[in-house]
């Protein structure tokens, strides 16, 4: 039987510790919450969790201090950050400091949820060497693409940018954490340019097979960003 995924919640809103942990339980999950950074930190500390969720404004010991603890300590554990939904500065320093990802308050326990299984997905995914979607092959050591068995030649930023839509197959990634994790934290977030990006890759898979729906392997939500659609 598949070991249930354990989550240390980190939290101070108890009607948020509370929708998260009846969400979380009722897809398997098993959780643990800390009202406060002190407690939350200690708890962190052990090591016993799958992933932690840890929201930036605490008392006792604020999240980026906690954060910053984990680290130091040697603590890996991913961490998925509880942000503002406007403080980009936040989740930059948290990105910065070793945090894995992050979700904007209000957020649906649905998104948490399927955030810390794509979260797990890539951490498994880093001690591959290939990725495989559907009839998509990645290579991490050769740093080749192959669709069907044929190669797609793809500059290092096209390859960049489909490794992390594939380690997060299924999962809704927006244009802004796609910069940051692809582009950089201090690219302009106005620009185009991951949409151009998403089109040459669409462009040089349909070009390998004739057959291949490229705009369906790489669904785009408008007004969002983009999601590599899992294999069925």
């Amino acid at each position: 039987m598949k070991a249930a995924v354990r989550v240390l919640m980190i939290e101070d809103e108890a009607r948020i510790v509370e929708f998260a942990q009846a969400g979380l339980a009722l897809r398997g999950f098993v959780v643990k919450a800390c009202l406060d950074g002190h407690a939350g930190f200690d708890a962190a500390c052990k090591a016993e969790h799958d992933v932690v969720v840890l929201d930036l404004m605490l008392p006792g010991r604020d999240g980026l201090s906690v954060l910053t603890g984990m680290r130091a300590a040697g603590v890996n554990t991913p961490v998925i950050l509880l942000t503002a939904r406007n403080a980009l500065s936040d989740r930059v320093a948290g990105l910065d400091l070793g945090a894995d990802d992050y979700l904007a308050k209000p957020f649906f326990v649905e998104e948490l949820a399927a955030r810390i299984q794509a979260l797990l997905r890539r951490r498994a995914g880093d001690r591959q060497n290939t990725l495989q979607v559907g009839s998509v092959q990645l290579d991490r050591l050769s740093r080749q693409v192959s669709c069907g068995g044929h190669r797609i030649d793809l500059t290092t930023r096209e390859f960049n940018l489909i490794e992390y839509l594939m380690r997060s197959a299924g999962q809704l990634l927006t244009r802004t954490q796609i910069l940051e994790h692809v582009w950089g934290y201090d690219f302009d977030t106005g620009t185009n340019v991951v949409d151009s990006c998403v089109m040459r890759i669409r462009k040089k898979m349909a070009g390998i097979n004739s057959s291949l729906d490229a705009d369906s392997l790489i669904e785009s939500v408008r007004g969002v960003g983009y999601r590599f659609k899992p294999a069925p």
